[in-house]
């Protein structure tokens, strides 16, 4: 049985798999899966889209960090955190501070054909969403490419491939994963 040392933050764009993904490596691992967006919700008691409705982007992203922050001061967990959090310089420190950051690593034409039908993505919300969703990839790839570990996706690949795909990823971390069974 492997051991998780630190939590393991998956980050990415919408569309990535972060939450599938990492509610099977949460399963392959024996570990708790949290989802910062999830834990959001709950605390607020009303939609991500209803936030930004209601609050604001700002305001969000203060909770966001809040949260991350819990998190990653808990139990060693898998992580999945919204596709905007890892923007922030000091969300980025929190998580490299006390857990290894993954990115889930997706072309645009994969994002796209994962998200195209969904209503739940509030930064979709407009005219043209897939340019929307080009430049928000644009914008976001060189700050996601500071992540520990990449683990690139790929269409023919299930939410099982990719979770030992994260999985022996953490494995070349002695410092995240600690292996017991060899």
């Amino acid at each position: 049985m492997d051991r998780l040392k630190k939590t393991v933050a998956l980050v990415g764009m919408m569309g990535a798999g972060k939450t599938a993904v990492g509610t099977a490596v949460a399963r392959l691992l024996g570990v708790p899966f949290r989802d910062s967006d999830e834990e959001i919700v709950q605390a607020a008691q009303r939609s991500i889209a209803e936030i930004f409705e209601r609050d604001g982007e700002p305001f969000f992203r203060a909770r966001e960090t809040e949260v991350l922050g819990r998190l990653l001061r808990g139990t060693p967990c898998i992580l999945s955190t919204g596709g905007g959090a890892f923007l922030a310089e000091q969300n980025r420190a929190l998580i490299g501070g006390a857990g290894v950051s993954v990115w889930l690593r997706a072309d645009l034409d994969l994002l796209w054909q994962r998200v195209r039908h969904k209503t739940t993505r509030p930064l979709l919300r407009t005219a043209n969403p897939r340019e929307t969703l080009r430049n928000l990839y644009e914008a976001r790839v060189p700050l996601y490419a500071m992540a520990d570990l990449v683990v690139d996706a790929a269409p023919e690949l299930s939410i099982d491939d990719m979770a030992q795909r994260v999985v022996a990823a953490l494995a070349t971390r002695p410092d995240v994963l600690e292996r017991t069974d060899a």
